[in-house]
């Protein structure tokens, strides 16, 4: 592989962790609000905090584009690749990866104060396997319906993950791809795993 396709592949990935990187939440309530997203709620920038300390219409529209900054680099991959064979599997898998990772580690705000992945991670399998994505959010809307809380529903959606997309779709890439994923969601949402099992994890 010369260098020139090297650029051509590395290029798209690095430009998808770009896109990951970008955190709606932080300039939307620095453009709107007076409030710091950081400092306030439980001082993460993803739209469920967004939502509590700044207004559902401000956390829509940060749960808008963390979704989007997940499904727009896939789908390019996807164009890209054609979406054909496990080579385009792949590229498409690493794609997803880059923008997730993008969002929880944002190069814009020195690699620290990311959100948790959920909305990115969602739009990114909106494009990879969007029956697998319709399962989760499924389980996602019971879950909060029964217990009234984000976190859980989130968790309950990671874990259906893998599976759903293993069943859909055969895929190992996908596949490895969704358990990367959920496996750094729950990391990120260990503090919320814990107030969930003593208790004390605050309702919507």
């Amino acid at each position: 592989m010369g260098i020139v396709q090297i650029i051509k592949l590395a290029g798209p990935v690095i430009g998808a962790y770009l896109i990951g990187s970008i955190p709606f939440g932080l300039i939307l309530t620095k453009k709107f609000t007076s409030h710091d997203i950081r400092a306030e709620g439980s001082g993460n920038i993803g739209a469920t905090n967004v939502r509590r300390v700044a207004g559902t219409a401000l956390g829509a529209l940060t749960l808008a584009g963390d979704f989007l900054k997940g499904a727009i680099p896939v789908y390019i991959a996807a164009v890209l690749t054609g979406d054909k064979g496990s080579c385009g599997e792949f590229y498409i898998a690493v794609m997803a990866v880059a923008a997730f990772w993008g969002h929880l580690y944002p190069v814009f705000l020195k690699f620290k104060g990311g959100g948790k992945g959920v909305a990115t991670a969602a739009g990114c399998f909106l494009v990879i396997s969007p029956l697998s994505f319709l399962t989760a959010v499924i389980l996602f809307v019971i879950v909060i319906i029964l217990y009234r809380r984000v976190s859980a529903g989130s968790l309950a959606a990671s874990a259906l993950l893998p599976f759903a997309v293993w069943v859909v779709n055969h895929s190992v890439s996908y596949t490895f791809c969704a358990v990367i994923i959920s496996l750094f969601i729950f990391f990120r949402h260990r503090e919320n795993i814990r107030r969930l099992i003593y208790g004390t994890e605050p309702e919507m």
